[in-house]
């Protein structure tokens, strides 16, 4: 098994760059997958992260370690083990970020990387079905629509935060973030389009990719400080994937660190704890860890909300055949519908924080809705300060690595998700949304509006992942950096990552859209040095 190039993860990233680098037909790709193929009904339903999100066959189940920034709390992180990656069980939402964010990187070192370097290839990747612009693309892979239907809730939702002094924006993926609107969606015909749906389905017939499914590396080796291949578990047996150009780690903020230090790459004391005998030191490998954390403010309503609509089998039995038979319905909803990126501050320049508006609530996901009709107000901090780390528990590529998020952990943070709240809480006052409200049920009467440290501590006991890990092999030239402005591992020739781990800064918003963005540019780099 040898190949011009061995693509690690069918995610995001990974579809992206191996559909890229086999496009030409000049060179012979593997893309190697652990987890199975996409053949679970339930990814290709937007609604069906209910199903695949806590489900062994499609998610890593991952786990944080107890957080003192969530008074101690551990949570689950839901990844994708799955062809598609995340991108088969997330909720749908396609937002680029801020041309601020992209300009930061630029600012720290990374040439190339600057919001006018990735905008042609944001444009590359998507097939915009909304109104026409010069930033946005037509012609791409990735279906990108405007949400298909509106909802009466969400409606009122963007109409009091305009009358709250918030301003309307039809389309935050322009380059102009700020402002409230409807939810752009990674969907096609009522159905999800994935990267794996948009980059390898297309691709399947071509002789010179080879897509290996239940296939978990166990490590890259490197041989004389340069990549040659990869040792993959395939369906229960190690084998040797020969790469005779490069190897291109796109397995995910988790995955990507945990392999480079499973192969002898990362901090020496670290490895040398856990049995691994070090090939290059780089103490920057799983550090630099960022996540969006969000709060979850939940109002009870007068409005239907899917609370109700679903809560008899008829009902459910109508909505199914309801999509079966015209692909609408709420069965094509993504897992939020509106959308704000707002200023805690006027003084800032840009938005810090998110909301996600979605019509139903429930304490837990996978327990179900809420008895009550109900509507959720999700608020996070885009660009959280506060960084934390992982580690590997053993030098077995079977065991998980031990998470540490560090959520919370600087003032700036606290004050700006305890502003996030309180301006979550001031538009549901703000009419005409505020008639439709009967009774504010989190954070709740004993929580009062202004009380910064009930508030703040609320946060900490409540507050989830909005599943956005990124940062642990990041871009960049200090001490702390892993990868270079051409995502090559610094000191191991014929290796680089590509996948949400290089930002050395989070994107402002959801990752999806950045990391699909982010394999499109590497395989366009890899092509460049090839030639």
């Amino acid at each position: 098994m040898e190949f011009d190039y061995v693509v690690i993860g069918a995610g995001s990233a990974g579809c992206a760059a191996a559909a890229r680098l086999s496009e030409s037909g000049k060179y012979t790709v593997a893309l190697l997958e652990a987890g199975g193929k996409d053949t679970n009904p339930w990814i290709h339903i937007p609604v069906g992260y209910f199903k695949t999100m806590g489900n062994p066959k499609t998610d890593w189940m991952y786990h944080t370690e107890s957080d003192p920034g969530l008074n101690g709390r551990g949570i689950p992180w839901p990844r994708g083990k799955v062809l598609g990656g995340s991108s088969s069980i997330n909720g749908l939402l396609y937002v680029r970020g801020q041309a601020e964010d992209f300009d930061g990187w630029r600012q720290l070192g990374n040439e190339g990387w600057g919001w006018d370097d990735v905008l042609p290839f944001f444009k590359k990747a998507e097939s915009w079905q909304g109104e026409g612009s010069e930033d946005r693309g037509t012609d791409g892979p990735l279906t990108v629509s405007p949400t298909r239907a509106g909802r009466d809730l969400v409606d009122h939702w963007i109409e009091s935060a305009v009358n709250a002094g918030y301003k309307k924006n039809p389309d935050y993926n322009s380059g102009d973030q700020e402002g409230v609107g409807y939810f752009q969606l990674t969907q096609r015909g009522g159905l999800r389009c994935s990267s794996a749906k948009a980059y390898l389905k297309p691709a399947r017939g071509r002789k010179n990719l080879d897509v290996i499914t239940r296939a978990q590396t166990e490590k890259v080796i490197i041989e004389e400080g340069r990549a040659t291949g990869v040792i993959a578990n395939v369906r229960g047996t190690s084998k040797t994937i020969k790469a005779r150009k490069e190897v291109i780690l796109c397995a995910g903020a988790i995955g990507s660190p945990q392999i480079l230090m499973l192969s002898g790459v990362g901090d020496a004391e670290h490895l040398k704890s856990v049995g691994i005998a070090g090939v290059k030191h780089l103490p920057g490998v799983g550090k630099n860890l960022q996540d969006h954390l969000q709060a979850r403010p939940v109002f009870k309503t007068t409005l239907s909300t899917i609370n109700v609509e679903i809560d008899s089998m008829f009902k459910q039995a109508m909505i199914g055949l309801r999509f079966l038979t015209t692909q609408s319905g709420p069965m094509t909803m993504a897992a939020s519908l509106g959308t704000g990126f707002l200023k805690t501050d006027e003084r800032l320049a840009t938005p810090d924080i998110q909301f996600h508006i979605q019509p139903f609530s429930a304490d837990k996901p996978a327990d179900g809705p809420h008895k009550f009709s109900g509507f959720t107000a999700s608020v996070l901090q885009m660009r959280p300060e506060s960084a934390g780390h992982l580690e590997l528990t053993s030098n077995n590529w079977r065991d998980y690595p031990a998470i540490h998020p560090n959520y919370l952990a600087t003032e700036t943070d606290q004050r700006t998700i305890v502003a996030g709240i309180e301006i979550a809480r001031k538009i549901s006052r703000t009419n005409p949304l505020a008639e439709f409200i009967t009774e504010e049920h989190a954070p709740g009467e004993g929580v009062a509006m202004g009380d910064y440290e009930a508030t703040l501590n609320w946060a900490r006991e409540a507050s989830v992942t909005i599943y956005h890990p990124t940062g642990t092999c990041k871009m960049g030239k200090d001490d702390q950096a892993v990868v270079d402005p051409r995502l090559r591992v610094h000191g191991i020739e014929g290796l680089r990552v590509a996948d949400a781990s290089i930002m050395p800064i989070i994107t402002s918003g959801n990752t999806n859209a950045p990391c699909i963005m982010i394999g499109e540019k590497v395989a366009s780099m890899v092509l460049e040095d090839a030639n």
